[in-house]
């Protein structure tokens, strides 16, 4: 499978161009191996993991999608390997590579035309943005691992504990199910700070009546989940229960809208048209969802000026809010897998609305 991915992507590498992999996202989804460091060199006829002697000799054992070289002396054996392969342009993955670096490139090696042209990271980024069985597989259990947490932390969160204790008792017990770590920094607001849809768990003690808003997900092979669930600590009033059910009718809607062949901005715009028909077109401020894999936020992504098409394969999270500034905010988030006549919702927590 991953040799595959090589593949696919020197099929697509004109004579004289060089793809040069530096991101560790890129590294990993290229030859199958996780490190901090290292650059994988890809011409249309050869392919090489340049590595250093802390990964090198796991690195010989797993990589089979690329030659590995010990890394020892880069700009050097870099510049021996393009000349080698008649390489005329590098193409860079210009949504990673910082200006430093490209600095350093066109002065060290300046034989050769470090290109900004974004090629490269529109392959990449089309390559990535439907999964395979592989991805797939991982994906779901990375979720598997996120619903189990959830039903976890709903016998734990109760009035008087932080959002902080929450969240490092959700982060504790999923990696004790296996996850490789967070997918990203965890999410857990509760009240008044329920309203900042990126808000960060503080010392706040939740409250009876509170809305306790948990984003969080699992790792693994290196693959993300994403989900958030909103639960209410005691009970609700009138206006709570309002707005979650509009935010929930709201994501029932999108996902029954989702299938290959509409426009990201369109599916967007099933959410944001009903919202807004509550009455809270500006409590969503943000888009609707992204993509989701070896990174938490990849492409394409369901806003409002997105135009790709969804395709069989991609998947998507689906997180509709409403945040009320100084009052509360609700979000719900899926992700679903695009199929040949709709999507699959691989999020199997409640979302209706859960009182503790």
């Amino acid at each position: 499978m991953i040799r595959e991915r090589v593949k696919y992507l020197q099929e697509r590498l004109e004579a004289g161009e060089a793809a040069l992999i530096s991101s560790d996202a890129g590294r990993l989804y290229y030859t199958g191996f996780k490190s901090s460091a290292g650059y994988a060199a890809v011409t249309a006829d050869k392919a090489v993991f340049f590595i250093d002697f802390r990964y090198y000799e796991k690195a010989r054992e797993t990589v089979k999608s690329c030659e590995v070289v010990l890394l020892s002396a880069f700009y050097k054996q870099l510049g021996d390997f393009l000349s080698s392969e008649n390489v005329k342009t590098v193409l860079l993955e210009t949504g990673s590579v910082t200006l430093e670096s490209y600095d350093n490139y066109a002065k060290r090696l300046p034989g050769f035309d470090f290109s900004t042209d974004p090629k490269l990271q529109r392959i990449i980024t089309k390559q990535r943005s439907v999964k395979s069985s592989d991805e797939t597989a991982l994906i779901k259990k990375a979720q598997a691992m996120t619903d189990e947490t959830f039903g976890y932390i709903l016998n734990r969160i109760k009035p008087g504990r932080t959002e902080r204790e929450v969240m490092l008792d959700m982060e504790f017990y999923m990696r004790g199910l296996g996850s490789e770590g967070v997918s990203f920094d965890f999410i857990v607001v509760s009240g008044k700070n329920s309203s900042l849809p990126h808000g960060v768990p503080t010392d706040k003690k939740i409250e009876a009546g509170d809305f306790v808003t948990m984003d969080f997900g699992a790792v693994s092979g290196g693959y993300r989940s994403d989900m958030t669930r909103t639960v209410a600590a005691g009970g609700v009033n009138d206006k709570q229960r309002s707005v979650y059910e509009t935010v929930l009718e709201a994501q029932k809607r999108t996902i029954a809208y989702i299938r290959p062949g509409v426009i990201c901005r369109d599916v967007d715009r099933v959410a944001r048209d009903y919202i807004a028909g509550a009455g809270y077109g500006e409590c969503f401020g943000h888009g609707l969802g992204h993509s989701v894999g070896l990174e938490i936020h990849e492409s394409p992504a369901c806003n409002t000026v997105c135009t790709d098409v969804m395709e069989t394969g991609m998947i998507m999270t689906v997180e509709p809010g409403i945040y009320i500034e100084n009052e509360f905010g609700v979000r719900i988030e899926d992700m679903v897998i695009v199929t040949k006549d709709g999507c699959e919702d691989i999020t199997k927590s409640k979302k209706e609305l859960i009182i503790l």
